[in-house]
């Protein structure tokens, strides 16, 4: 079986857009739908809910710590645009909030009032809420995560042919070390079961892949990946894989007394490849880890790289990074500029060859 679907990669064009297949020799649909979701690569974008801190609060920020707004002076476009521009990953980061009105006043715009108009009423709302730094870097394209599920899933059910997407998510919860910063609440077991609570409330079965999914009559989660168990493209296409981002003393939470993910909507970012929930994994550093990354996506694993980082590469004009991540064969490629930044030069990044997916080089050459 996995000889039969190598050798289906191989007879596909290099230029082919797993997309929308054009049809012609080495790109037809049949033959693109057959491959199982891990041989893709896509390009998605990182914090994709983080909008512009407002100006006079930037500067309050640059004045108390220059190398913070630089790292964070970055923003992005509504969710439904980043899809139009050909995003297949997006990254939703929250923060616990059961009873609502947590984080309803910012420090940051109590100590330095700003004009720039931004409406907080839904933080009033119970319920997980979007956003990067509480207190800082709080403006969110979309406060409330199930509002943000609801406008993707909008996007999806008038695109169903898409390629399936990744949606990575950090659970904030390390206090700020600052005097007047609210606390943050922990990620118990309470919290993550939220968490499936809220995705299901938006996406049915129907639309999600999980790792019960995944895993089907395999012993664990790790067993049906080295399997080659994914979905094919096929029935993958308009759904959404959900993956929580955290170092392994978080995920352990999440996982609770499972042997791999039993009953849960996302996979985790796994401790290391030999874990029984193993299927994902979160590798930032696609020139460090380049053969780490190699080695896990040869493997049947799926992976997360990011193309660039804390402005660096957007000032520097510096396309190394984002090089070396499309050539390690993570599925997922984040970025920070699918679109140039003016202020700071013409840096972005893009599928190498253009298209919304292409065939992934490592896999291809497996």
């Amino acid at each position: 079986m996995l000889a039969a679907l190598f050798a289906a990669a191989l007879a596909i064009s290099g230029s082919c857009d797993l997309e929308h297949p054009s049809g012609r020799p080495g790109c037809t649909r049949a033959a693109v739908d057959a491959l199982p979701m891990n041989s893709l690569q896509v390009i998605g974008t990182h914090n994709s809910y983080k909008m512009a801190i407002a100006p006079k609060e930037m500067e309050q920020l640059r004045k108390a710590n220059a190398k913070a707004a630089t790292e964070l002076d970055y923003s992005h476009i509504k969710l439904t645009d980043q899809l139009n521009t050909g995003a297949r990953q997006l990254e939703l980061d929250y923060v616990y909030d059961p009873q609502g009105g947590r984080y309803s006043t910012p420090l940051f715009r109590k100590v330095v009032p700003d004009t720039t108009p931004y409406d907080l009423t839904p933080m009033a709302r119970p319920g997980l809420k979007v956003l990067h730094v509480p207190d800082i870097d709080y403006r969110s394209v979309c406060p409330l995560f199930v509002d943000c599920l609801r406008e993707i899933r909008a996007w999806s059910k008038a695109h169903p042919d898409h390629v399936p997407i990744l949606i990575i998510m950090n659970l904030k919860q390390d206090n700020l070390k600052i005097p007047g910063a609210e606390p943050l609440l922990p990620f118990d077991a309470k919290a993550m079961d939220a968490i499936d609570a809220e995705i299901r409330s938006v996406f049915p079965e129907s639309e999600l892949i999980t790792p019960d999914k995944v895993q089907g009559r395999h012993k664990t989660l790790r067993e049906a990946v080295l399997a080659g168990a994914w979905p094919r493209l096929k029935a993958a296409r308009g759904k959404f894989m959900f993956a929580i981002d955290e170092p392994p003393k978080v995920v352990a939470v999440y996982q609770g007394g499972r042997t791999s993910l039993e009953g849960r909507v996302c996979f985790i970012n796994s401790p290391d490849e030999a874990s029984p929930a193993a299927g994902y994994f979160t590798l930032n550093e696609p020139i460090e880890l380049a053969e780490r990354i190699r080695k896990d996506v040869r493997a049947g694993f799926i992976v997360r790289t990011r193309a660039d980082a804390d402005t660096y590469e957007a000032r520097k004009g510096d396309y190394e990074r984002q090089k070396q991540a499309f050539a390690s064969g993570a599925q997922y490629v984040s970025t920070d500029y699918m679109q140039p930044d003016p202020r700071l030069g013409p840096y972005e990044a893009h599928l190498p060859g253009g298209g919304l997916a292409r065939l992934n080089p490592v896999r291809a050459a497996n």
